[in-house]
C-alpha cells in the first residue's frame, strides 16, 4: 500500500480527495452494516423472531458504552486533523494518549455497572414477556466485549484523521467477517442459540481491536505515542469532552429512543410491533451506509483544511458532500419504496416447524412492516444537508452549535413526537414522527449552516 500522510488533505483536488476518504468509509460502513444485517437474518431464521427483538432491545445499551469510545474518538480526532493541519503534531501525540487514558477511565466501570443491574435495565428497554430471558443472556455476554469495541471505534476515527481511509475501512470489514463466520459455528453447527450469537459478535470486537492496535504498533501511523503522552492534559480532555460530547449526546439519544420506542411499540402491539421496529431498526443502519460514508469521509477533510484556514477549500468540501450524499441517499429512497415486504421477508424464517407462536408472529412482522418502512424512510432523500452540516461544525471544533444541530432531530423534535402523536394516531402516530423531524431537523441545519458559511468562511487562503 502507497505511503499516505495527512498533507495530502489540504493538497489534492477535493472532489478527487472526499471520493477516496468517502469510498473507504462507504465501504467499511457497508460491511459492518451487512454485519449487523445478516446478523440478524441468522437470528431470526435459526433462532427465532423472539431472538430477533430481543438483540433489539439489548442494542441501544451495549452501543451507548461502546459509543463513550467512539465519542472520545471523534472529539479527540478532530483536535488531531486540525493540529496536523496546522503542523502541531506534539498536539496530535498528546490528543492520542489522553483519548486510551480516557477510554480506559469510563468504559470499565460503565460495563461493571451495567453487569450489576441487569435484571432492572431490560425491563425498561422493552425487555417484557418471552423477550426478557433471551436479552437477558445476549445482553451479559455482549458488556463483555463493550470496552473493547469502544477502544476499536476510537482507533478507528484517528485512522481518519491521519488521512488513512484504507485502513479503516478494513478495521470495520474485519469484525464483519469474522462475525459471520462465528455465527455459523456458534448457532448453526453448534446449536449454541443466543449464546453463540453473542460469543460471535464479542470475538468481531476483538479481531477488529486487535487489528488496530496493530495499525499504531506498525509504520504504517505516523502517531506514535509514548508514555508521557497518556498523562491527562486539561485543556485537551476539556476539548475532547466538549467536541465529543456532541456523539456521546446523539448516541444517548438514540439509545433513550430505542427505550422509548420498545416500550410504546410493545404496549400499542406486543412483541409483534418490537420485532416490525427491530426490522427497520436495521435498514436505519444498512441503508444509509453511503450517505453515513460520506458524512464520514467528509470530516477530516473539513477538519484539516479548516485548521490550515484554506477556507474557500472548506466551502467546496460542503457542498461537494452534501451534492454526492443527496444523490446516493435518493436512489436508497428508490429502493426502500419500492422493496420493503422482500427486504421485511429476508429476515423471517418459513420454517413449518417452527411453533404456532413464531409463526403467528413471523405472519404479523410480513404484514405491517411494508407501511411503516415507508413513513420511517418518507424524508430520506433530503437528510444529506442535516448530517453533513452538523457535522461540518464537530469538524471545525464548534461543540455548540454541533451538538444542538445533532440532537435535533431525534431529540428535539423525534422524541416529543412520538410521545404526543401515539395519543391521537396510534401506532400511525409513532411511524410518521420520523418524517416530520427529519423535515424540521434539515431545515434549522440548513439555516445555520448557511449563515456560517456566509459570515465565517470568506478569507480564501490560496493553496
Amino acid at each position: 500500500m502507497a505511503k499516505v500522510t495527512s498533507e495530502a488533505l489540504g493538497i489534492e483536488p477535493i472532489g478527487k480527495l472526499l471520493i477516496k476518504q468517502a469510498v473507504p468509509a462507504s465501504i467499511g460502513i457497508l460491511v459492518m452494516s451487512l454485519n449487523i444485517l445478516i446478523d440478524s437474518i441468522f437470528v431470526g431464521n435459526w433462532i427465532g423472531s423472539i431472538a430477533f427483538a430481543s438483540i433489539n432491545v439489548v442494542l441501544p445499551v451495549s452501543f451507548f458504552i461502546g459509543a463513550l469510545g467512539m465519542s472520545i474518538g471523534v472529539g479527540g480526532s478532530s483536535i488531531i486533523s486540525r493540529a496536523l493541519g496546522s503542523d502541531d503534531k506534539e498536539k496530535a501525540l498528546r490528543t492520542l494518549g489522553n483519548q486510551v487514558s480516557l477510554g480506559l477511565m469510563v468504559m470499565i466501570p460503565l460495563v461493571v455497572l451495567g453487569l450489576t443491574f441487569v435484571d432492572d435495565i431490560i425491563p425498561r428497554f422493552g425487555g417484557k414477556g418471552d423477550i426478557f430471558e433471551p436479552a437477558k443472556i445476549y445482553y451479559k455476554i455482549i458488556l463483555y466485549g463493550v470496552p473493547i469495541l469502544g477502544f476499536a471505534m476510537m482507533g478507528n476515527t484517528v485512522i481518519r484523521a491521519e488521512g488513512k481511509p484504507k485502513f479503516a475501512m478494513i478495521a470495520m470489514i474485519i469484525p464483519t467477517i469474522s462475525n459471520l463466520l462465528l455465527d455459523y459455528i456458534f448457532i448453526k453447527v453448534l446449536d449454541m442459540g443466543m449464546h453463540g450469537a453473542a460469543w460471535a459478535t464479542t470475538g468481531s470486537y476483538l479481531a477488529c481491536f486487535l487489528y488496530i492496535f496493530w495499525f499504531f504498533a506498525s509504520k504504517n501511523s505516523e502517531l506514535k505515542i509514548g508514555f508521557r503522552h497518556f498523562g491527562l492534559r486539561k485543556e485537551i480532555v476539556s476539548e475532547i469532552a466538549s467536541l465529543g460530547g456532541v456523539t456521546m449526546s446523539r448516541q444517548a439519544v438514540v439509545s433513550i429512543t430505542y427505550l422509548l420506542m420498545n416500550n410504546i411499540l410493545f404496549d400499542l402491539g406486543q412483541e409483534g410491533l418490537v420485532a416490525v421496529y427491530a426490522i427497520i431498526g436495521r435498514m436505519l443502519m444498512f441503508a444509509l451506509f453511503p450517505v453515513f460514508g460520506v458524512t464520514q469521509g467528509f470530516l477530516p477533510i473539513a477538519g484539516y483544511n479548516y485548521g490550515a484556514q484554506h477556507y474557500s477549500r472548506v466551502r467546496q468540501t460542503i457542498n461537494t458532500a452534501i451534492t454526492y450524499a443527496s444523490i446516493v441517499a435518493t436512489i436508497v429512497f428508490i429502493g426502500l419504496m419500492v422493496f420493503p415486504t422482500e427486504i421485511t421477508s429476508l429476515f423471517l424464517s418459513d420454517d413449518p416447524t417452527l411453533s404456532p407462536k413464531e409463526l403467528a408472529l413471523n405472519q404479523f412482522v410480513l404484514t405491517h412492516t411494508a407501511t411503516p418502512m415507508r413513513w420511517v424512510f418518507a424524508a430520506t432523500p433530503i437528510i444529506a444537508l442535516q448530517l453533513i452540516g452538523a457535522a461540518y461544525f464537530q469538524a471545525v471544533g464548534k461543540a455548540i452549535p454541533a451538538l444542538l444541530l445533532t440532537l435535533s432531530r431525534q431529540g428535539f423534535f423525534f422524541i416529543p413526537l412520538i410521545l404526543i402523536l401515539p395519543k391521537f394516531y396510534g401506532e400511525l402516530g409513532v411511524w410518521i414522527s420520523f418524517p416530520i423531524a427529519d423535515v424540521l431537523a434539515t431545515i434549522v441545519t440548513g439555516y445555520f449552516l448557511n449563515r456560517e458559511v456566509r459570515t465565517k468562511l470568506i478569507i480564501p487562503k490560496a493553496t
